[in-house]
């Protein structure tokens, strides 16, 4: 095993990040995007502009992407395993409403647990890491502190080789993520890097993949303190209906002061309605405040409610049509398990051979 995982600067990640991004516009065909989410609940809009929209631009860019649902990762700190199969079909919904189209050929979307090759590669890549790197992942580290969990089960703290597996079951070479992802990325590279070095070919078995970060800032919750989160109750989902999100905007914090200005440091709750008006609209924050003025928390609500309702109308529309047609929703699944199969399966079967397995 070659020298201990490093984790790279912030800022090397970025660099590196941004000379990816430069390369993707000019040459989308070289690359391949895997993504996903869990199935843990519905998607809000924290992801919609945090994620989802990255991967439409990107998908958009006829870059291949692939984007795994990762059920299997629900056990790890969930006990909500008997919504899984409903979440899953709420995410593909989502996806689709967002603008990604599962009838062109560079658009994949599958369930981790519906494709046993992806699994097959986690004995040979456990082989590849020590328990004490995987003790000193930061990202576990802190998901197993925010568990609030004395012990934890071997599931949750292999979660990165599990990811690994995800990555480099389809040879993903660009994966989008946030800054508190990029550890699990490292240990995906390093996996990589140690199974071409120990398992030599002519051509190497795996990419090591690379990090896009997001641009969009952390999006907060209507209390303006915390990432938007379903379970903190301080989002707005795209599934809600436009009274909902009235209703929602209108709980909004802000603050005592009536003139409205934009200063994220000593007025966070009312700079966080800003942003998100901002989102919506593509209008700077401080121009927004300038116009409301003296209008106070109540118009900047109702501009937030109106922008955001706005935005959202095409999507949910779409949303609607595709909850009345559930076997389309299932046939776009099993379309994706049968592509990541084949894929995952030409990798396994490459693997097999690297390591002398073949029979």
């Amino acid at each position: 095993m070659s020298d201990t995982i490093k984790y790279t600067t912030y800022e090397a990640s970025l660099e590196r990040s941004r000379k990816l991004e430069e390369d993707l516009i000019l040459h989308p065909e070289k690359y391949k995007v895997l993504t996903g989410d869990r199935p843990t609940g519905r998607l809000h809009i924290g992801h919609l502009f945090g994620s989802l929209q990255n991967r439409v631009r990107l998908f958009n860019m006829n870059v291949p992407t692939y984007i795994v649902i990762a059920d299997y990762q629900v056990l790890t700190d969930h006990d909500a395993y008997d919504q899984i199969s409903q979440n899953t079909k709420q995410l593909v919904i989502d996806y689709i409403a967002a603008g990604l189209n599962p009838e062109k050929e560079n658009l994949c979307i599958f369930p981790h647990s519906y494709v046993p090759e992806l699994n097959q590669l986690l004995l040979p890549f456990l082989t590849l890491v020590s328990n004490s790197e995987l003790d000193r992942n930061p990202t576990v580290k802190e998901e197993i502190a925010a568990s609030g969990k004395k012990t934890v089960n071997a599931g949750m703290y292999t979660y990165p080789v599990h990811q690994a597996a995800d990555i480099l079951a389809v040879r993903g070479t660009v994966v989008p993520v946030g800054k508190d992802q990029l550890p699990h990325l490292e240990i995906t590279r390093t996996i990589a890097r140690r199974f071409n070095e120990k398992y030599k070919m002519e051509q190497p078995v795996f990419p090591e993949p690379a990090a896009l970060l997001s641009k969009t800032p952390l999006i907060k919750g209507l209390d303006g303190n915390q990432k938007m989160s379903k379970s903190r109750n301080n989002a707005i989902m795209l599934c809600n209906t436009e009274d909902e999100t009235a209703a929602l905007i209108k709980k909004a914090k802000t603050d005592a002061e009536r003139h409205i200005t934009y200063d994220p440091e000593n007025r966070g709750e009312v700079a966080n309605l800003l942003n998100l008006i901002s989102l919506c609209t593509g209008e700077d924050p401080a121009a927004i405040a300038d116009r409301i003025g003296d209008g106070g928390g109540g118009m900047l609500k109702k501009e937030l409610t109106e922008a955001m309702n706005e935005y959202l109308r095409p999507l949910r529309k779409k949303r609607a049509e595709l909850e009345k047609n559930p076997e389309y929703i299932r046939s776009v699944l099993f379309k994706g398990i049968d592509r990541a199969r084949k894929e995952a399966g030409e990798t396994l079967d490459l693997v097999r051979t690297a390591m002398n397995m073949k029979i």
